[in-house]
């Protein structure tokens, strides 16, 4: 049988205070935009929404005025992204992003006229198993959005 000293029990319950503190001040961080950004070696910095959770674009959707060209299947696949009310970190601009009513009646969000998508997929944030699906499904590039146009 092994004995732990009292101290060595007190160092590893205070490490398990501490990094409980941690993961729970960056779950706040990620939840107090929403739109946040994410990074990925390959992608660069993208746009994921509160949870973490990639946001895309769609190729074939009218460049720039909000519209959108997935319905139906469409949807069962790329889920619309909204959220009412946009906050976002600094070094994003919240006026960039709008409201956009879909001809289904649903409101989307868009950013520079893109309306944005979740990947059915992608399970977990930080998943981007979406990125260039049939080669017109796209993350939003934070730091140089140029869509490509299919």
């Amino acid at each position: 049988m092994i004995l732990l000293s009292f101290e060595f029990k007190l160092s590893f319950l205070l490490l398990a205070f501490s990094l409980s503190a941690s993961m729970a001040i960056a779950a706040d961080e990620m939840g107090e935009y929403t739109v946040n950004l994410a990074t990925n070696e390959t992608l660069g910095t993208y746009l994921v929404n509160e949870t973490g959770f990639s946001l895309y674009y769609f190729a074939n959707d009218a460049p720039g005025n909000g519209s959108s060209t997935c319905y139906d299947k469409c949807m069962v696949a790329w889920p619309a992204f909204y959220a009412e009310n946009i906050s976002v970190p600094e070094s994003l601009n919240a006026s960039e992003f709008t409201a956009a009513i879909r001809t289904d009646g649903m409101e989307q969000t868009a950013y520079r006229g893109w309306p944005l998508y979740y990947y059915y997929k992608d399970i977990r944030p930080g998943d981007v198993l979406g990125q260039n699906v049939n080669s017109v499904w796209f993350v939003v590039n934070a730091t140089d959005f140029a869509p490509m146009i299919a």
